[in-house]
């Protein structure tokens, strides 16, 4: 079969753009299907979402040349605290655990991007690069899988062919269910809203976690006296906020908030989305591999989640890499089960910690928070153990792949 590129990924978003980049540099064409339009993906506005990136990330946008783009718009962390909290009480700051940048050799631990300089960069790069064929405002209807490569047709009719099918297209992915691929998971019985806040004092590149009752409130520094908020609810309390004005929400927040970063006003716009755990139960098939939340979508309790798609991106790179140097076929099931293989137990691990973190600080009951409550204050006494929690929220821990050690595939 004459290909149209070496690789067809099915997503326009952040997670299918890097993987494009990242196989360039390694001498692979690739077709990026998005559903959005171009203006859409380089609106200026902004609209509050933001993404915690590990310092393991940052090093893969640096390598595909992305980072200097947005270096200069991102907020470095340089300090994370997470305490116990309750509504109207705030952050019970006696026990909490701290993490400084200070316990790590290289830099921060991470950085705190705006989705509107990311998905921008992203694009720009892609539409510049030679080795890449952008389609925006393109969805897929179809897909065949064959013994020579694979197909998409598109709803404007154009059939594309190449090795290889990535599915980058999301927790409810097309490529995932076109295949009959199954998913296995559950609601967590919480909705995130959020939002981006201006305070009054500077947030000094701290990131706060808050685990309230009915779930996490998470405080992420942007640049000047901004930050984001993820903040968890209980459905019908959240589908209550949501739906109240803008100075009605900023209420319901202070009280939660608390007021260690003076008076808050709100900035850019609100959301709000369903949390739950869902997962493939497969990742590969023959010509065919699922990446980022099309893989696996976990809680946002830590920020995971496009770290853990880049981390896809890094390590199905290396695989294709590894096997063009060798004349292999990258569409092979053969080579694609590399890529499962060095993924699964990290991705396994991630959801079984983030889930057992929820339900363990998601609820008032006394006993569990007396238990939590001298957990953290035995990790933060304890530097040892303090910095290997700094590494694996740097995404530093494991078999790192190149390009997240900051080197080409």
């Amino acid at each position: 079969m004459k290909h149209d590129s070496d690789i067809l990924i099915v997503g326009g978003g952040l997670n299918g753009p890097a993987l494009a980049l990242a196989c360039a540099q390694a001498g692979m064409r690739s077709t990026v299907i998005d559903s959005l339009s171009a203006e859409t993906r380089t609106d200026a506005g902004f609209d509050g979402r933001s993404y915690a990136l590990a310092l393991a990330s940052k090093r893969l946008l640096a390598a595909i040349g992305v980072w200097p783009m947005i270096g200069a718009h991102a907020q470095p962390i340089l300090q994370i605290v997470t305490t116990d909290g309750r509504p109207g009480e705030g952050p019970l700051w006696p026990v909490a655990m701290h993490f400084d940048q200070g316990e790590m050799d290289e830099g921060p631990m991470g950085f705190i991007v705006e989705d509107r300089f990311l998905r921008r960069a992203l694009l720009e790069a892609t539409e510049s690069n030679p080795m890449i064929v952008h389609r925006p405002g393109e969805t897929v209807v179809s897909q065949e899988i064959a013994a020579g490569g694979a197909a998409v047709t598109l709803a404007s009719g154009d059939r594309l062919t190449g090795a290889l099918v990535v599915g980058a297209d999301g927790r409810r992915s097309g490529v995932g269910l076109r295949a009959g691929i199954r998913r296995t998971g559950w609601d967590y019985g919480q909705t995130a809203l959020v939002c981006a806040v201006e305070h009054e004092l500077p947030h000094d590149g701290v990131a706060h976690q808050f685990f309230m009752p009915h779930g996490p409130l998470a405080i992420l520094p942007l640049p000047g006296n901004r930050s984001s908020i993820v903040w968890a609810e209980e459905p019908e309390t959240a589908r209550y906020i949501a739906g109240l004005d803008d100075a009605g929400f900023i209420e319901a927040l202070r009280p939660r908030f608390g007021d260690f970063l003076g008076t808050i006003a709100l900035a850019g716009k609100r959301f709000a989305y369903p949390l739950n755990l869902t997962m493939a139960n497969r990742t590969v098939m023959e010509r065919l591999v699922l990446i980022g939340d099309a893989a696996q979508g976990v809680h946002p309790i830590a920020g995971q989640g496009f770290n853990q798609g880049l981390a896809d991106v890094g390590t199905l790179t290396q695989v294709l890499a590894d096997a063009r140097r060798r004349g292999e076929d990258i569409g092979s099931l053969i080579v694609l089960e590399r890529h499962r293989q060095w993924r699964s137990f990290d991705r396994a691990t991630l959801a079984l910690a983030m889930d057992g973190v929820n339900r363990l600080f998601s609820n008032d009951n006394p006993l569990l928070r007396f238990t939590r409550d001298l957990g953290m204050g035995l990790v933060d006494g304890m530097p040892g153990l303090r910095r290997r929690f700094v590494a694996e929220a740097a995404g530093l821990t494991g078999d790192l792949p190149n390009l997240l050690k900051g080197r080409p595939a």
